[in-house]
C-alpha cells in the first residue's frame, strides 16, 4: 500500500519500522472523534466556499457510511494505514473517489489527531466526573447512616480520639470532591479547538475556525498554532489529577483491608467483591480492595511516561508525542473502572458496630477530653497535658482505665483533683463536644453532608454537556 504522504519518497516504509511506526492498533479507538471532526471541517470549507455544497454532502456521506462500518465490525485496518486518521480518509477515498482527497484542504495531521484527542478527553472526562459524583454520592447516603455511629480516629495507627463512621467517609468525600474539582479545571483548560492549527503554523486558505469550534463544542479556537499541535499540557494535568485520585482509592482500598482483617473486625465486604483460596477453605480475601489498591501504580506510571516523553522535545511537533494517547487511555479506563468499582463496594460494605465497640474501649481515647478540661478549669495546657499523660501511665501500671480511677488514685497521680473535676467520659460525650465547623459531632457531620449535596447539585448544574 502507498501511504497517502509518500510522494517525495522512492521506497516504502521497512516492515518491521512500518509496525514500529504505526499507532492504529490503539488509536482506532478515536474514529468516532475522527468523523466527526472531520465532518465539522468539511461543513466549514463548504461555508467558507472552499468546497462545494455537493461536495460537502458527498463526503459527509461517505464518512457517515464509515461510521457505520467501523461501529459493525465491517471495515477493519491495517498496520499499513498508519494511524486512524489515515484510514479513514483511504477509505473514504476509496468509496467515493477524488471528492475524498478534497477532505484534507487546509489542515494537518497534527491538528486532526489533537481534534480528536480533545474531542475524546472532553466526552471521557465528562463520565469520570460523572463516576466521581456517583461515589460521592455514596459516600453522603452511607455517612447519613452514621452519623451517630461511633468509630475510632488514628493518627500513627495508634488511637487517637472517638470519631463517628460518618465523619471518618466524610473526610473521603472532602478528597473526591477535591478531584471532581480537578477534573472540571482542567476540562476548560482543554476545551480549545486545535482544527485549523495545520501542520506549525496555521492555512493559507480563508477558513472560520469560530465554527468549527461551534460544530464541536470547544469553547474557543486555540490562540496560537505553534502551541496548539504540541501541546499536551491537558494530558499532563489529567493524568496528574488521575494520579492524585487513584492515590485517594488505594488509601480507602488499604483501610478496606484493614479494617476487613481478623484483627480489626470493623467491616463486612459484600461477598461479591471478595474472593476464596484455592487451598485454604476458610478464607474470604478482599481482593478487589487489593486490586484498587494495586491499580494506582500503573497510573502513576503513566503519568511518568508523558512527563518523560514531553521533556525534551523542541516545538513544534514531534513523533514522540504518539505516545501520549497510550498513557491517556490506560488512566482513563483504570481510574473509571476503579471509581466504579469503588462504589459498588462501599455501598455493598457494612460496618459491624459491636466490634468496633470492643475496640473503643482500648487506647485512652478520651485523653484531650481531659486535658481540655482541666484547662477550662484554670490550669495552663502545657501543664493539663502532663496531668493526663501521668493518668495514663497510672491507668497502665493498674491495668484500668480513666473511668476506674476512684477520687483517691486522682489524688495521688495530682493533688489538684481534689478541687477538678472530671468531664463526661463517655464516647458520645466526647463525639458530640466537637461541634465546632470541621468537627465530628453528628450534627456537624450532618452540615458537611448537606453542604456536601448541595455542592453536587451545582457541580452537576454547571458540567452537563
Amino acid at each position: 500500500m502507498t501511504n497517502l504522504w509518500s510522494g517525495r519518497f522512492e521506497k516504502g516504509m521497512n516492515e518491521i519500522v512500518a509496525e514500529f511506526n504505526a499507532s492504529i492498533g490503539f488509536d482506532k479507538r478515536l474514529y468516532n472523534c475522527d468523523i466527526d471532526g472531520s465532518i465539522a471541517h468539511v461543513v466549514m470549507l463548504s461555508e467558507a466556499g472552499i468546497l462545494t455544497g455537493d461536495e460537502k454532502d458527498e463526503i459527509v456521506s461517505g464518512l457517515e457510511g464509515i461510521r457505520k462500518d467501523i461501529a459493525e465490525g465491517t471495515l477493519t485496518f491495517s498496520v499499513a494505514q498508519e494511524d486512524i486518521h489515515m484510514a479513514i480518509e483511504e477509505a473514504l477515498i476509496s468509496r467515493i473517489g477524488d471528492t475524498g482527497k478534497k477532505l484534507h484542504t487546509a489542515r494537518s495531521r497534527n491538528d486532526q489527531a489533537q481534534v480528536d484527542v480533545r474531542l475524546y478527553f472532553m466526552r471521557e472526562t465528562s463520565e469520570i466526573l460523572n463516576a466521581l459524583i456517583e461515589l460521592q454520592r455514596v459516600l453522603l447516603a452511607k455517612a447519613a447512616e452514621n452519623t451517630e455511629n461511633l468509630f475510632i480516629g488514628f493518627t500513627h495507627m495508634q488511637h487517637a480520639q472517638p470519631v463517628t463512621i460518618g465523619f471518618h467517609l466524610m473526610a473521603y468525600f472532602q478528597m473526591f470532591r477535591r478531584d471532581a474539582e480537578r477534573v472540571i479545571d482542567t476540562r476548560r483548560r482543554a476545551n480549545q479547538n486545535p482544527l485549523g492549527a495545520g501542520a506549525v503554523g496555521g492555512t493559507t486558505f480563508n477558513i472560520n475556525r469560530h465554527r468549527t469550534s461551534e460544530l464541536l463544542g470547544f469553547d474557543a479556537p486555540s490562540e496560537n498554532a505553534m502551541d496548539a499541535v504540541s501541546d499536551r499540557d491537558y494530558i499532563i494535568e489529567f493524568l496528574s489529577a488521575a494520579s492524585i485520585s487513584m492515590m485517594h482509592i488505594s488509601r480507602f482500598a488499604e483501610e478496606l483491608v484493614l479494617w476487613n482483617s481478623s484483627e480489626f473486625k470493623f467491616v463486612s465486604i459484600d461477598d461479591s467483591f471478595c474472593t476464596g483460596s484455592s487451598m485454604m477453605p476458610q478464607k474470604k480475601n478482599p481482593d478487589i480492595a487489593e486490586l484498587l489498591r494495586g491499580k494506582v501504580g500503573r497510573v502513576y506510571g503513566d503519568l511518568m511516561a508523558i512527563l518523560t516523553v514531553m521533556k525534551g522535545t523542541p516545538l513544534s511537533f514531534n513523533k514522540d508525542f504518539q505516545e501520549d494517547k497510550e498513557a491517556m487511555f490506560d488512566a482513563m479506563d483504570t481510574w473509571k473502572a476503579s471509581l466504579i468499582i469503588l462504589a459498588a463496594m462501599i455501598n455493598k460494605t457494612g460496618f459491624r458496630h459491636d466490634e468496633i465497640m470492643k475496640h473503643l474501649k482500648a487506647g485512652f481515647l478520651c485523653a484531650t477530653d481531659i486535658a481540655d478540661s482541666l484547662v477550662r478549669q484554670g490550669i495552663p495546657f502545657r501543664e493539663s497535658h502532663n496531668i493526663v499523660g501521668r493518668m495514663v501511665k497510672y491507668c497502665e501500671r493498674q491495668s484500668c482505665d480513666f473511668a476506674d480511677l476512684k477520687q483517691d488514685d486522682l489524688i495521688a497521680i495530682d493533688s489538684r483533683f481534689e478541687s477538678l473535676k472530671l468531664p463526661d467520659l463517655s464516647m458520645t460525650g466526647c463525639v458530640n463536644a466537637r461541634s465546632a465547623i470541621g468537627g465530628t459531632a453528628p450534627s456537624e457531620v450532618r452540615r458537611q453532608i448537606e453542604t456536601g449535596r448541595k455542592w453536587i447539585d451545582t457541580v452537576m448544574g454547571k458540567n452537563q454537556r
